[in-house]
């Protein structure tokens, strides 16, 4: 599989459930790409502190819960530019 930017056009071709895309504008790009890039940054602070607790008595539980939350956000978000 080739790989490819998530704002580049290619995105068309990788996609089996949605049928028919739409080109997006150089700001829609901008906006996906900055939801990507501060929810990669929320993850990555997420995990920071996930580290820093030990495996048995830290909130483990809750900051898998945040993650999966922060993951949710990004994708509702890019799919309300994209649409």
């Amino acid at each position: 599989m080739t790989e490819f930017d998530s704002t580049d056009d290619q995105r068309i071709e990788s996609n089996t459930m949605r049928h028919q895309y739409r080109t997006l504008t150089e700001k829609e790009r901008a906006e996906v790409d900055a939801v990507k890039s501060k929810g990669d940054y929320f993850l990555k602070l997420i995990g920071t502190i996930a580290s820093s607790y030990p495996e048995a008595k830290g909130p483990h539980r809750e900051l898998a819960l945040a993650r999966t939350k922060i993951e949710e956000a990004v994708m509702w978000a890019v799919k309300g530019i994209t649409k």
